[in-house]
């Protein structure tokens, strides 16, 4: 019985029988994987941008509340209760996680602003600029002025309020707010500045204060805040982490609630999901057509050897032998195209990654599930997406090698010798 490393010399002599067809064939198959890796990139890419909108502007990626807060969003549900809670302390426990990159505390109110004759209600953000600006973009969406600094009374208001309020930098305007102890805050209050972030629902209803002059409108301790956002180190990954934070905190004295943003943005989780299976049929239908193209070359080698095959059958090889020198002929083709392929494809997935092509002279790009996209091409590139397209051409190959591999030991030695 002849070895199996004889028949994958067999295999790789009758290949290149027919160098030009072989190469065409190779070409072909890794041009797809060429195209199924720089689509699912692409893909991923949009995934990542809309993951980062969506929760790098406002929501964060983890948010720790105090456990009655959601959803209701009460005002006295403060975190460590009406006492409130040692903010820097807890900060410093949440950043030594080592997933967490960054935390920033967050107070919440609702009020009235007003300039002469025009009033808007208005959601009240306070936070501390410097750690808002690591675990967010919110504050780099500046159009005008420049931030707010803490005790100078100023306050930072979305483009469309300001257009609705009739108000520039340093324009004055008056805050009223419900405050903690029942009674009425209100103060006058500086434009520092303007910020526009495409969404209209933050531009049109969001004044942001520094986090200790909002606490001073609501009659509330310095130790009181709503929330602390975060930004991890891997977003995929943040249900697991936020549970692992949870477990973190929760052997501390003030009951805390940690959420994801999966959890928090639902519609975005969902749509991910939905792109991540769009990667899965571009995979399938790309390798669909070329087995195909794989299966008509090898059947067309195959009758080509239809005399070759008769003459070893007579001589006494089996059927399981002919068939396994063409499926291996399927696997060493599949084997070159993917090498062919990934020397095509990273140096490129590289080059896109590292300058991705800027369409924003074209058009603005658009708002999905929440998230602004813009339209930078982007691809990202990881294990996950190449691996399975690589398995996906090696399959392609072996099966589209199974057909023409039967079809050759179906041929009966006496007729085709005798060319019937």
């Amino acid at each position: 019985m002849a070895s199996d490393g004889m028949w994958w010399r067999v295999a790789w002599r009758n290949l290149w029988r027919n160098s030009h067809r072989t190469w065409i064939t190779a070409s072909g198959l890794a041009f797809g994987y060429f195209s199924s890796v720089i689509l699912v990139g692409l893909t991923d890419g949009m995934s990542a941008e809309l993951v980062e909108n969506g929760t790098r502007l406002m929501v964060g990626q983890v948010q720790v509340h105090a456990s009655a807060y959601l959803p209701e969003r009460n005002m006295h549900h403060t975190i460590g209760g009406y006492e409130g809670t040692d903010v820097d302390a807890l900060l410093a426990q949440i950043e030594q996680h080592p997933d967490i990159e960054d935390a920033a505390p967050r107070l919440f109110g609702g009020g009235l602003l007003s300039s002469g004759e025009e009033t808007q209600a208005a959601l009240l953000l306070g936070v501390d600029p410097v750690r808002e600006s690591r675990v967010s973009t919110l504050l780099t969406t500046l159009v005008s002025g420049a931030l707010p600094t803490a005790g100078a009374f100023e306050v930072l208001v979305g483009s469309e309020m300001a257009r609705q309020l009739g108000v520039e930098v340093g324009d004055e305007l008056v805050i009223v707010a419900p405050a903690a102890d029942g009674s009425m805050g209100n103060d006058l209050y500086t434009v520092a500045g303007t910020f526009r972030t495409g969404t209209p629902g933050i531009d049109a209803n969001y004044a942001i204060l520094p986090v200790d002059d909002l606490q001073y409108l609501m009659a509330m301790a310095p130790g009181r805040i709503h929330e602390i956002v975060t930004t991890v180190t891997r977003s995929r990954e943040t249900p697991a982490i936020a549970s692992a934070l949870a477990t973190t905190l929760g052997e501390g004295d003030v009951p805390l609630d940690v959420k994801p943003w999966t959890e928090l943005r639902p519609e975005l989780a969902e749509a991910l999901a939905l792109m991540d299976s769009m990667n899965f049929v571009i995979v399938i239908i790309i390798f669909a057509m070329a087995v195909f193209g794989v299966a008509n070359t090898m059947l067309i080698g195959t009758f080509e050897r239809r005399r070759e095959f008769a003459v070893i059958r007579a001589l006494g090889t089996t059927r399981r032998g002919v068939s396994r020198t063409v499926v291996y002929e399927g696997i060493i083709l599949g084997g070159i195209s993917l090498a062919i392929g990934a020397l095509i494809t990273w140096p490129v997935m590289v080059w896109w990654h590292n300058t991705p092509p800027d369409l924003t002279t074209w058009f603005e790009g658009f708002e999905w599930s929440g998230a602004q996209w813009r339209p930078i091409l982007r691809v990202e590139y990881s294990a996950d997406g190449p691996l399975f397209t690589a398995l996906a051409l090696l399959f392609t190959t072996i099966f589209a090698a199974v057909y023409p591999a039967w079809k050759a030991t179906r041929v009966p030695p006496a007729d085709a010798l005798a060319d019937r």
